[in-house]
């Protein structure tokens, strides 16, 4: 039988149980991280704790983004034209709607790496 990734599995990782799919989500993982975390080789050898650092990060810039998409107008008017804040705010909203995304990845390899299984719904 196929292994089953659930919706919202991050596409650049195999499904859990697939040769080296830990690995691949190690790399997934620390891509959602600061550039610095990569010299922290104790991430690469505990994926949990990547992975809950991962989930940390990505819900920062995520409350971050709602933040930010709240104050724009306000902070930039006058600074920008209506158009170009236009688009700033358009790119807040895309940003926040990747990083939900990530949460969602993050949770789901969070559940694999702790031995949760995904069971498709009929």
């Amino acid at each position: 039988m196929a292994a089953f990734t659930p919706p919202g599995w991050p596409a650049a990782v195999p499904p859990p149980g697939s040769p080296d799919w830990e690995q691949a989500a190690a790399e997934w993982l620390i891509d959602l991280c600061p550039p610095d975390f990569r010299g922290y080789p104790v991430l690469r050898r505990h994926p949990s704790a990547l992975a809950w650092l991962a989930g940390q990060h990505v819900e920062a810039s995520r409350q971050a983004m709602a933040r930010a998409l709240g104050r724009a107008r306000a902070d930039l008017v006058g600074i920008l034209t209506p158009g170009a804040l236009d688009q700033v705010l358009e790119a807040v909203e895309q940003e926040q709607a990747r990083l939900i995304a990530a949460a969602r990845g993050v949770d789901l390899i969070q559940q694999s790496l702790s031995g949760g299984r995904h069971v498709p719904r009929m």
